[in-house]
């Protein structure tokens, strides 16, 4: 009797591991951080899949941007995160690849649609494992509210003199913010702050690689005047800059109250659905400068769970997501977002086309703290975001802000410490 009720209990186990099993097949949850996206995903892109793949379920399940990291890794550790994990570039995800978390997907058919400049990003020191597959960068600079330029009878900057010229009249207006951005999440004021402006100053590319071999240091002199420029926007911020967050700052410019949006181009949908009548410039170089550089930073990717249940189903959509069609989708369906393939992709969004048309007449450079300089502890990613929002808060100097910076950097990266 006892026999028989074991052998009935391992009977009924084993039944309810498969028919879990099966209720897990044909469905695909996602991971991001792009909460801003998920009706696009919903209607478009999940719609698109559909059409060539009825069978497979996929579920977009964002998480805010402030949280994605920590939250991310919590459910990965704990075996409960999603079959697809948004990637971000370099370190994060290179970090989440080196712990075993995410597939390479050296062998997926359509990542021979990028080239290795596209899959750097996603992609081991060595070379030999790339493990998401790459789906857009991201252009840095400044959108602009026209009907609110055309009020006040200015025009688009070129210069940084000519940026701060506009600044004071619109603030005389007195009816708008004449800078919209906010320092309550720390974040913006380094992505749209610090990584904005700074490639002009620190030459971009050039800037960038001297940090990592050490030939240059966070306190030198681009860096510093950097923070100090960033310092002097806190003027024409607007009351209760210091509290605001991304989504109130992202509601003030698109209800038409702020005349100039320190941008990254993944904004331009969201204003879109505002009806904002918006333009774009590219951040102003300073006095003295001869060439102009642009923050072009390879964004967004996606990549595998190494624990999905539903790995085959998962490899459909990563291959799907490398086609041209996709790229065709995902540019128009979030202008803003430009996508790493050979694909030929027609841009419908002016403003979008805006921003890439500045590759024609400025040099490309990444964010500076993404590659290999945010892999020790301090972070310097992190360091950044709060560095930044100190100096436009007035709570720190930029002296003060970039010793901190390199001070961090020092206590583990062998190359500052000469």
């Amino acid at each position: 009797m006892i026999k028989t009720t074991l052998k009935t209990l391992l009977l009924a186990a084993a039944a309810s591991v498969a028919m879990a099993g099966a209720a897990s097949a044909g469905k695909l949850t996602i991971e991001s951080w792009r909460n801003d996206d998920a009706t696009i995903w919903k209607e478009k892109i999940i719609p698109a899949f559909n059409k060539k793949y009825p069978d497979i379920q996929v579920d977009f399940a964002p998480t805010a941007p402030k949280e994605y990291n920590a939250a991310l890794n919590a459910r990965l550790e704990g075996g409960t995160a999603g079959d697809l994990i948004t990637c971000r570039p370099f370190d994060a995800s290179l970090e989440l690849f080196n712990k075993g978390h995410l597939v390479a997907l050296n062998d997926l058919p359509s990542m021979a649609n990028f080239s290795d400049v596209a899959k750097s990003a996603w992609t081991t020191d060595d070379g030999k494992s790339t493990f998401c597959v790459p789906m857009a960068s991201v252009i840095h600079g400044f959108i602009y509210n026209k009907d609110i330029f055309k009020e006040v009878g200015v025009e688009p900057p070129k210069t940084e003199e000519e940026f701060f010229a506009v600044l004071d009249k619109i603030k005389a207006n007195g009816n708008y913010t004449p800078l919209v951005l906010g320092t309550n999440d720390q974040w913006e004021a380094a992505t749209m702050g610090f990584q904005n402006i700074g490639p002009n100053y620190w030459k971009g590319e050039e800037g960038r690689k001297a940090l990592i071999d050490g030939s240059a240091k966070l306190t030198d002199k681009p860096y510093v005047d950097t923070l100090a420029t960033l310092a002097k926007w806190a003027p024409y911020l607007g009351d209760g800059y210091k509290a605001q967050t991304y989504p109130d700052s992202q509601n003030l410019f698109g209800l038409g109250k702020g005349a100039i949006y320190a941008a990254g181009s993944w904004d331009i949908s969201t204003f879109r659905a505002q009806n904002v009548n918006m333009g774009a410039f590219k951040a102003p170089p300073p006095a003295g400068a001869s060439d102009c550089y642009i923050s072009d930073h390879t964004d967004i990717g996606i990549g595998l769970n190494a624990k999905s249940p539903n790995q085959e189903d998962a490899k459909k959509f990563l291959d799907w997501v490398g086609s041209e069609e996709f790229a065709n989708i995902y540019a128009n369906a979030l202008p803003g977002f430009f996508p790493l393939s050979n694909a030929k992709v027609t841009l419908t969004d002016d403003v979008a086309q805006e921003f890439v048309n500045w590759r024609g007449t400025c040099k490309s450079t990444i964010r500076n703290s993404y590659q290999i300089l945010s892999r020790g502890t301090p972070n310097l990613e992190n360091e950044m975001w709060n560095v930044s929002a100190q100096v436009i808060n007035g709570a720190m100097t930029p002296d003060a802000a970039a010793a901190q910076l390199e001070d961090g950097l020092k206590k583990w990266y062998a190359p500052h410490q000469k």
